[in-house]
C-alpha cells in the first residue's frame, strides 16, 4: 500500500534533470524552500500528475506529494519522486491518499460525501464511470466540518489507477 507524503514550499528552482540519453529534457528537478528554511527537491517525470494540469513556475507555493515506501537517496536536500503536484490556490486544499468503501482516507482524517456536481476525472482529464471507493484519489475541495474525520464535498477527484 502507498503512504502517500508531502512537502509544501516556495519552487526556487526548476531545471532539467539528466538521466539517459532517450529522457533528455523529460525530466525535471524542481527544488522547494519550506517555510522553515530547508531545501527540498522533486523528481518531475512526464506522468507526474499536476492537479488541474496547472503550469508552475519560480515563486509558486507548491506541494509535491511523494510514495513514503519507495526508497530516496539519502542525500541533501532530500529528494523525492513526485507523484502528484499542487500549486497553491485560494480556498482550494488537495489530499493524496486511499479511499475505503466509505470515502474515507487511510489516515482516518477525511471523509468525502459525493454531489451531482463532484467531477471524477481520470489523470487524462477524461471522466471517470466507474467506483471512486476503495481507490487512490486526487481530491481537490474547499470548507470542510470541524469532525473528525472531517467532511467535505468535493469540487474535484482524479482517480489514480
Amino acid at each position: 500500500m502507498k503512504d502517500f507524503q508531502s512537502v509544501s514550499g516556495i519552487i526556487v528552482g526548476i531545471s532539467d534533470l539528466f538521466t539517459t540519453p532517450e529522457k533528455m529534457s523529460c525530466d525535471k528537478l524542481i527544488t522547494v524552500q519550506k517555510m522553515d528554511g530547508e531545501i527540498a527537491n522533486f523528481i518531475v517525470a512526464p506522468d507526474t500528475y499536476f492537479v488541474d494540469h496547472l503550469k508552475v513556475r519560480l515563486g509558486d507555493m507548491v506541494t509535491g506529494f511523494y510514495d513514503a515506501n519507495v526508497p530516496i537517496p539519502l542525500i541533501y536536500p532530500p529528494q523525492y519522486q513526485a507523484i502528484v503536484m499542487a500549486r497553491a490556490v485560494p480556498y482550494q486544499n488537495v489530499k493524496v491518499d486511499y479511499f475505503n468503501e466509505t470515502l474515507v482516507s487511510s489516515d482516518g482524517m477525511l471523509k468525502l460525501n459525493l454531489a451531482p456536481s463532484t467531477q471524477i476525472l481520470l489523470e487524462n482529464g477524461q471522466a471517470f464511470t466507474g467506483n471512486p471507493t476503495n481507490r487512490y484519489l486526487v481530491v481537490v475541495y474547499g470548507p470542510t466540518t470541524r469532525s473528525i474525520p472531517a467532511q467535505t464535498t468535493p469540487e474535484q477527484i482524479v482517480v489514480l489507477c
